[in-house]
């Protein structure tokens, strides 16, 4: 016996029909027989007629779903599944290893995309997300994540030349790009702490500088911590070495802002061979213009390209949303100018003695003016009004 269930479509709608059923056996078949039509019963009560059906043999053993079924919350499972296989494809793993001291590097990594924090914050993240069973280590607690820092710290150029030569097997790079940042510290106990350059805005605090290196797709090369108060191009001669010496590049071409790539760089790269592409000042362009080197003409063309004697060559362009910018702050400090004088003009203004016409003159000094001997100083004021009257 069983419940047969079959879905009907007439007319666009779909009907559901549920019929107890039993199957027997006539001479060389086997017939099936309609017992009743249960489609007047709830899901609920088709269920529990299937249930009973399949264990018929021992009802009194069977007792109730809410018995047999127990309710858990388990770990979360989702977030770090995803970013364990992208950090697989990306090559992450790969480059850190499959020890212990590496899977844990890989849970730091992964923890700071899933939910910023301190090393305590990742603990409780892995304790709260399957990270052990998904990764295959033991439980950790937060001091072995401080010890994985220092771990790190000694295997980061091991781990940056393996990323590299993952990336770059088939594609060799020779562009590369560079720009620092910083960072200020709330503590004082660092080594490479220092008063610098404050790019967050906070006066009095300490600050460490950080350059980030990558190659032309964008992809991290190489990650650098200089101390607080080290400029931003005293740090561009490491990155050079860097990239010719530990990664073995020939052709290099580095790309930078104009207040990383200056004279001194620019000469360290001709001498090594390298080329460079970064940006000019306004004092540097307003000379270009005097010598005759670029023509303001230039500026017209959408895309115009200037080959000056010494090798150099300037690529430029007129761009219209600067233009704009310009246009939009110039109009704003004159109306903000013009606003001033208004409100300058209205304030309401007391004639001075020093001021008045030549013909004031008497009046400002009685002493001279026998008419206006023993006038006080509300009379001479009367006497220098009517002065000034038509």
């Amino acid at each position: 016996m069983y419940v047969d269930t079959s879905h009907i479509t007439r007319s666009g709608k779909t009907y559901t029909r549920h019929l107890l059923r039993e199957s027997y056996r006539a001479p060389g078949k086997v017939l099936h027989r309609t017992i009743a039509n249960l489609s007047h019963c709830s899901a609920a009560e088709i269920e529990a007629i299937r249930l009973a059906l399949r264990h018929k043999q021992d009802l009194e053993n069977l007792g109730t779903a809410q018995d047999a079924v127990t309710l858990k919350q388990g770990l979360s499972f989702g977030a770090v599944w995803t970013v364990y296989h992208v950090a697989r494809r990306l090559g992450i793993e790969k480059a850190l290893g499959t020890t212990r001291e590496g899977k844990l590097a890989l849970w730091q990594v992964m923890a700071r995309v899933i939910n910023q924090g301190s090393r305590l914050s990742a603990v409780r993240l892995a304790m709260a997300h399957a990270a052990c069973d998904v990764l295959g280590i033991d439980t950790f607690d937060e001091d072995t994540l401080y010890e994985n820092l220092d771990w790190l710290a000694g295997a980061q150029a091991a781990i940056e030349d393996r990323l590299f030569a993952q990336r770059h097997k088939t594609k060799p790079a020779s562009l590369f790009l560079y720009d620092v940042t910083s960072s200020y510290l709330e503590g004082t106990h660092n080594e490479l702490a220092a008063f610098g350059y404050n790019r967050d805005g906070k006066k009095g605090k300490l600050q460490i500088v950080i350059g980030l290196l990558c190659d032309e797709d964008g992809h991290p090369v190489s990650m650098e911590v200089f101390p607080g108060n080290t400029q931003d191009p005293h740090t561009f001669a490491a990155q050079l070495n860097k990239v010719k010496a530990r990664f073995g590049v020939t052709e290099i071409t580095f790309v930078g802002d104009r207040g990383m790539i200056k004279g001194q760089q620019i000469a360290d790269l001709v001498q090594q061979g390298c080329h460079y592409i970064t940006a000019i000042t306004k004092p540097q362009i307003d000379k270009l213009l005097r010598t005759g080197t670029l023509q303001m003409d230039l500026f017209d063309q959408e895309v115009a390209e200037v080959l000056a004697d010494e090798g150099i060559r300037y690529v430029l362009r007129r761009n219209p949303v600067r233009a704009q910018e310009v246009r939009d702050t110039r109009s704003a400090k004159l109306a903000t100018l013009q606003a001033l004088v208004a409100k300058y003009k209205s304030i309401p203004r007391r004639p001075s003695a020093r001021q008045a016409p030549c013909g004031l003159a008497e009046a400002r000094s009685p002493r001279h003016n026998p008419a206006h001997r023993g006038l006080g100083r509300v009379d001479r004021r009367e006497a220098c009004h009517h002065a000034d009257g038509p």
